[in-house]
């Protein structure tokens, strides 16, 4: 009997050691397997580093002073590197200084996409490649509102990035931003896409950015943010930080976007938008206002206003429309459409799904080009001039500083004493609102509804200030 229970045992302690030694063997596997699923991940990485870095660029500008932004702010910490955007105002600068920032290559024959703030206004680009060659480079053409500008060196066959799509980017899905943060040239960090349509950044006036968790600090700004294939998804040029560096929060263009304005300044050194002629109402649609319209989803860009002599008035928009669709893809909010008018060519025709007294219509439109560009703000301030007047568009700062409501008109920063604005009693401070009913969003607007006026030989005036509202009628020079 005892030698039945030695037996026994002797089983069990067999049976024990084998299972032990099974499972033994199960978590060796299983911690092969995770460790070579990461050192895959790891070959990834390295192999986009590897394609990647022969084609970012390190830049550097020479100004004569500090250049200002058509936002009215620019990205600053103070010292000579690029700020990668912090959102803040730009710190006072000494003159003749030289910044840095990054680009990459899109083009075997030089061409080099980078941000518009590294290179606006600057005396002198220079250009240093990965193989430590020194470049001159050519500003093609830059767009402040949406914050790509294109470069040109002289060369063959240099290496180049493919440019991909944002279109099927995941969120959640592997980045890589490399760039040369505070100097440090050929840098790599690797993130994840945290967030897709950001917009109200208060970087650039078109924004639809990436936001990503990939370490982004000052000097990245121009540098290529890659997808695990090597491909461009977007261009770099933000950070949230309060302390000038990395607080896991940076912004990228779209690849989309930066593609549309590339082709124009390639083609013409300038970025000529689309143009409506509507102003989007100030706030974008919530559960209660389109509870109040009927909408049964909280979707759509609202129209509060029409321009009378614009597209949109000839092809029959009205005031109150709410636009859900752009070409049958679905418009969430106002920064969205706004975009996607923005980008959309000059002359070409889309169709709108509106929504208009409980009931859904389709209108086509003819789009035109934006008038609110260069020559148009020149014109513009040369008109302002005319009446005594020295306007600023009104960022979002200064209209918190001063209690108004971003985009809501031209601020009057001077009134020249005997000038026909003194005359209407016009005073520093007043916002101009509307010029003959229509809105006044910036200079360049102005400029336009002014020189309409002209053959009246006056212009109806809405002004404000901080406590009332009221019309004067102008003589015009």
């Amino acid at each position: 009997m005892r030698v039945f229970r030695a037996l026994r045992v002797i089983a069990a302690v067999s049976v024990l050691s084998c299972c032990t030694a099974l499972c033994h063997d199960s978590t060796d596997a299983q911690h092969d397997d995770d460790l070579e699923l990461l050192k895959r991940t790891s070959r990834a990485f390295s192999g986009v580093a590897k394609k990647a870095m022969p084609a970012v660029v390190y830049i550097e500008v020479q100004r004569a002073a500090p250049a200002t932004s058509s936002q009215g702010q620019r990205p600053g910490t103070g010292e000579d590197e690029d700020a990668g955007y912090r959102m803040q105002p730009y710190s006072q600068r000494r003159p003749n200084h030289s910044r840095h920032g990054s680009g990459f290559l899109v083009s075997p024959d030089g061409y080099i996409l980078t941000n518009n703030h590294i290179v606006e206004g600057v005396e002198r680009v220079t250009v240093r490649l990965h193989d430590g060659s020194v470049h001159p480079a050519a500003v093609t053409g830059g767009d402040p509102r949406s914050e790509v500008a294109l470069l040109k060196i002289e060369g063959r066959e240099l290496p180049h990035l493919e440019l991909g799509s944002t279109e099927n980017l995941e969120v959640g899905e592997w980045v890589i931003a490399v760039g040369n943060p505070f100097g440090l040239r050929a840098t790599l960090t690797v993130g994840v896409v945290s967030a897709k349509g950001r917009s109200n950044i208060g970087v650039a006036e078109y924004e639809d950015f990436i936001q990503t968790d990939a370490a982004i600090n000052p000097g990245n700004s121009g540098g290529p943010l890659l997808n695990l294939d090597g491909q461009v998804v977007g261009m770099n040029t933000a950070i949230y930080s309060e302390s000038g560096g990395h607080m896991g929060i940076g912004f990228a263009i779209p690849v989309d976007m930066a593609k549309i304005v590339m082709g124009q300044l390639k083609k013409s050194g300038k970025f000529i938008r689309g143009y409506l002629g509507i102003q989007l109402n100030r706030d974008d649609i919530d559960e209660d206002m389109a509870e109040s319209f009927g909408l049964t989803n909280v979707t759509g860009a609202l129209v509060a206003d029409v321009l009378t002599d614009s597209p949109a008035n000839e092809a029959g928009l009205k005031e109150g429309d709410v636009v859900l669709a752009m070409n049958g893809g679905r418009i969430p909010d106002n920064n969205f459409f706004r975009s996607q008018i923005a980008l959309t060519e000059p002359g070409r025709k889309i169709s709108l799904q509106v929504f208009r007294a409980g009931k859904t219509e389709e209108v086509t439109v003819t789009v035109g080009t934006f008038p609110g560009d260069i020559d148009l703000a020149r014109r513009g301030a040369k008109l302002a001039g005319d009446l005594g007047l020295t306007l600023q568009e009104l960022t979002p700062d200064i209209a918190v500083h001063l209690g108004f409501e971003p985009e809501e008109g031209v601020l009057v920063m001077a009134v020249r004493p005997g000038s026909i604005a003194a005359s209407a009693d016009i005073q520093p401070g007043n916002l101009i609102v509307s010029i003959n009913r229509n809105p006044v969003g910036d200079i360049a607007t102005f400029g336009q509804l002014l020189t309409k006026s002209a053959s009246n030989g006056n212009a109806l005036l809405r002004l404000r200030n901080i406590k009332f509202t009221w019309y004067v009628l102008v003589k015009l020079p």
